[in-house]
């Protein structure tokens, strides 16, 4: 039987690049042109080993979601209280923003901002990441008011919204050229609006003394 031709670049390597692509230009600027230098193949190449420009986005998006974004679920499974699982997502969403080695912001929040009509299905696919995100949260809130962590008519959803509109504008926050530090006060200040019954040490202020 003949044998194909060995692929000659780490799969692997060249993905991590097509990550760094999204997340600085978004998925509609980032051409196949620009995919293929930065990840150091050629087109032919990357339509062989990653199919469309769309297949490829959506496997360089499950690649950040394991790996830069990670820290989300880490949150939301490791954290005994909502107070602090909001307080850990705030700071370390502060440090995975602002990365020295990799674009700012989050590629989630940032890579369909300016979508054409075309990439629709991109688009509705991100926020429907997101939006689960926010359910996650909400479902820890939640349970947070039924264990008392919470006031008793605390609304989970306008909570949870509240805070995933922080993280939105931390990103945002991010491109513009904020800081780890001036992420982390605006972390601090959105704590402060935590609906306080029991909340376990003042976390705002933990996040303050880090800057």
């Amino acid at each position: 039987m003949a044998m194909g031709r060995p692929r000659s670049f780490d799969r692997d390597a060249v993905l991590e690049r097509a990550v760094d692509v999204f997340w600085e230009h978004g998925y509609d600027a980032a051409s196949i042109a620009l995919l293929s230098e930065r990840m150091g193949i050629s087109p032919p190449s990357l339509y062989t080993a990653f199919g469309d420009k769309r297949t490829l986005f959506l496997e360089a998006l499950d690649r950040y979601l394991r790996t830069y974004a990670a820290f989300t679920t880490s949150a939301l499974t490791e954290e005994p209280t909502a107070y602090r699982t909001i307080t850990r997502l705030l700071d370390e969403a502060a440090g995975a923003y602002t990365r020295d080695d990799h674009p700012p912001g989050c590629l989630l929040i940032t890579a369909a901002t300016n979508c054409t009509p075309q990439s629709a299905d991109i688009r509705a696919h991100l926020r429907d990441l997101r939006t689960a995100g926010r359910d996650a949260v909400e479902q820890k809130i939640a349970a947070a008011i039924r264990a008392g962590e919470l006031p008793a008519d605390a609304d989970a959803r306008a909570v949870a919204t509240f805070y995933a509109a922080v993280l939105q504008g931390m990103s945002a926050q991010a491109r513009d050229g904020a800081t780890r530090a001036e992420l982390r006060e605006i972390a601090a200040a959105a704590l402060h609006a935590w609906p306080h019954v029991a909340a376990g040490g003042d976390a705002a202020a933990r996040i303050e003394n880090r800057r």
